[in-house]
């Protein structure tokens, strides 16, 4: 029986539903947690998947591509550790919420699914959705590159343009949902894509022998990785498989910077960064859950320029890091926090490279 949800805001539950009608996002009314000590990393295998760390998933194992365990690589240039989301099987992190999503939906009997996506999320929910037989419809912008629509349509999913910024591709997609046309496999929304990004974080400190850095620097537009880590790590406290978590601090960009400007850490006069196509999300709507995450982490959030994006890419290119430009958020991200003072040079810090270029 499929675990069912319910609204943090105001208590309703539901079998399901794609937010509650209060207008909140859903959470899932109870999540597993392993009994006992943490194991080595060495008795995970690999070769699930996320399904790997099904002890903490509220989600039964139905489709997978193999994707997390990406690799944890010494960046000594940037004083800081990598972690190669980028080579995941569709080219990004969200392969990890794909997978959990997807599985969400066979549980529930749903042969058809739809979700608004820049790029990213789009081609994994495709993927994915191809592999488990089922059907689907992947909302875009109309200005989405090339390459990423070939993503979606390459394994047989259907590309709807929209015309207009990306507040105007999910307001379409929502309306294919209320009118029957498909169930909603939102990485902004379902509580299920957020499960396979919990995975990050629970891999990160399996990785390193159930240590945690002291600071995690990750891109920020709806929140998909920034919740998924914080939730993977909260998992990992409440288990005792670790005793604290790190800081979470967000870097979005310069024009799209809800949550930094309301910290002090916003655009100014940088203008707009439109590089970073995947993170172009100016009322994110699960803004409630990251205002906490980066509360009760110590965390905190900047914006930066489509210059600064560009100088970190070709550094990272420099390097043998093939990402796109959204990828180089963190990076970028990582140096203004330290022009700032804000992570000192000698601390632990992880950043995630998110996804490859196209």
């Amino acid at each position: 029986m499929p675990v069912g949800l319910v609204c943090p805001n105001c208590n309703r539950t539901y079998a399901d539903r794609w937010r509650c009608a209060c207008g909140s996002p859903l959470e899932f009314a109870s999540t597993p947690k392993p009994d006992g000590p943490a194991p080595a990393f060495t008795s995970f295998d690999g070769r699930r998947g996320v399904w790997a760390f099904g002890a903490f998933l509220p989600i039964d194992p139905h489709v997978t591509l193999g994707e997390g365990f990406t690799p944890l690589v010494d960046a000594p240039a940037w004083n800081a550790t990598f972690k190669l989301e980028h080579v995941s099987p569709t080219g990004s992190f969200k392969d990890r919420g794909a997978a959990t999503v997807v599985s969400r939906a066979i549980e529930l009997g749903v042969d058809r699914v739809v979700e608004d996506s820049s790029g990213n999320a789009g081609a994994a929910v495709a993927a994915y959705a191809a592999r488990a037989g089922l059907d689907a419809e992947i909302y875009v912008p109309s200005s989405v590159t090339a390459a990423k629509r070939r993503a979606v349509e390459s394994v047989g999913a259907t590309a709807v343009a929209v015309d207009g910024d990306r507040e105007a591709v999910s307001a379409a997609c929502r309306q294919a949902v209320e009118t029957g046309e498909g169930w909603y496999a939102s990485h902004a929304w379902n509580p299920a894509f957020f499960a396979g990004t919990a995975t990050f974080g629970i891999e990160l400190a399996a990785q390193r022998d159930w240590t945690v850095p002291d600071a995690v620097v990750v891109p920020l537009g709806h929140g998909t990785l920034l919740l998924g880590a914080y939730r993977g790590f909260r998992a990992l406290v409440e288990a005792g498989w670790t005793d604290r978590m790190p800081r979470l601090l967000a870097v979005q960009a310069a024009g799209y910077d809800p949550v930094a400007a309301g910290r002090g850490g916003g655009s100014g006069s940088e203008g707009t960064n439109d590089l970073a196509d995947g993170i172009r999300i100016r009322s994110p709507v699960q803004r409630e859950s990251i205002e906490a995450a980066l509360d009760t982490t110590n965390g905190d959030a900047i914006a930066v320029s489509g210059e600064a994006v560009e100088r970190a890419a070709t550094a990272l290119g420099d390097g043998g890091f093939r990402v796109e430009p959204t990828a180089a958020v963190a990076p970028a991200g990582l140096r203004r926090y330290r022009k700032r003072g804000i992570i000192r040079d000698d601390a632990d810090t992880v950043v995630p490279l998110t996804g490859r270029a196209k």
